[in-house]
């Protein structure tokens, strides 16, 4: 099987922040899949089969006179992932009990040592909205529960989800990709038990879970609270991130509208994580 053609893009931006963030949300929606924060800026992600010439006539930030973003682009292999995310790998500490890291870093010895060959999907640890999920879940009690992780990227929150208990956790997510290599995660941390499905909320029809984890975007989150709290059961719990601080006022209207009662935010940066109750 031929290797799948990547573009990455080099983005050097002035002032780091919080241009990078804008930025990273930006070309996620338009089809970037994964990101690289640097020091001084981003490398981003997308498959050739999904890039045109005119892909970043639509990134906003890039016409802000407040920010300078210069970008340039290059083809680069499958195969040469690995090694991109090994020299920009490290491993990530969530609290005090909790490590992210990749096969080729040695066994942390924490409580919850997570293994992830992230390949090209997002949700790693590194990026604020996996890292605040994370520590969603280090804060929930999730033993003997039935979970969903909607728009799973590696599985990590899945994978953390089981290590604390679940008794039966479901990743989903949209693109191939991440489904291949959240199957490849879950298998690296025991935890073939978790079922990872390729597909959108329409998988989610007559299902029921007591934990809903939901890492995406403002705008799809809010078309699909009403199906995540649909599938809630009595006194069920619904965590959300791929927001900013200043999102969280549409997404508390779209939970208020169908019940769901506001507990608590977590920030980190200009991000936040929420969490909710039926």
């Amino acid at each position: 099987m031929a290797n799948t053609i990547y573009i990455e893009y080099t983005f050097a931006v002035q002032p780091v922040q919080p241009a990078s963030d804008i930025l990273i949300a930006e070309l996620g929606e338009v089809g970037f899949e994964s990101f690289l924060e640097q020091d001084d800026g981003v490398l981003a992600y997308i498959q050739k089969s999904d890039w045109n010439a005119g892909i970043l006539n639509s990134i906003g930030i890039l016409a802000n006179p407040d920010f300078k973003i210069k970008a340039g682009f290059k083809e680069i292999e499958q195969q040469n992932w690995n090694a991109t995310w090994e020299s920009n790998f490290k491993p990530i500490q969530v609290g005090d009990q909790c490590v992210v890291r990749a096969p080729f870093h040695e066994k942390s010895g924490g409580l919850y040592d997570i293994e992830i060959m992230p390949k090209m999907s997002f949700g790693t640890g590194h990026h604020e909205t996996t890292h605040m999920m994370l520590q969603h879940i280090l804060d929930h009690d999730f033993q003997g529960r039935s979970v969903l992780d909607m728009g799973s990227g590696t599985g990590v929150l899945a994978i953390l989800a089981a290590m604390k208990g679940a008794k039966s956790i479901e990743a989903v997510d949209i693109d191939h990709w991440c489904y291949l290599n959240a199957i490849e995660n879950t298998t690296r941390n025991g935890c073939e038990h978790i079922v990872v499905n390729e597909g959108d909320v329409k998988l989610l029809k007559g299902k029921k879970y007591d934990i809903i984890i939901a890492n995406i975007n403002r705008n799809i989150l809010i078309r699909d609270i009403p199906v995540y709290a649909s599938c809630l059961n009595k006194n069920g719990q619904l965590f959300l991130s791929g927001f900013y601080e200043r999102d969280i006022i549409l997404i508390n209207e779209a939970c208020a509208k169908i019940g769901l009662e506001y507990q608590k935010k977590l920030k980190k940066g200009d991000w936040v994580a929420t969490a909710y109750r039926t």
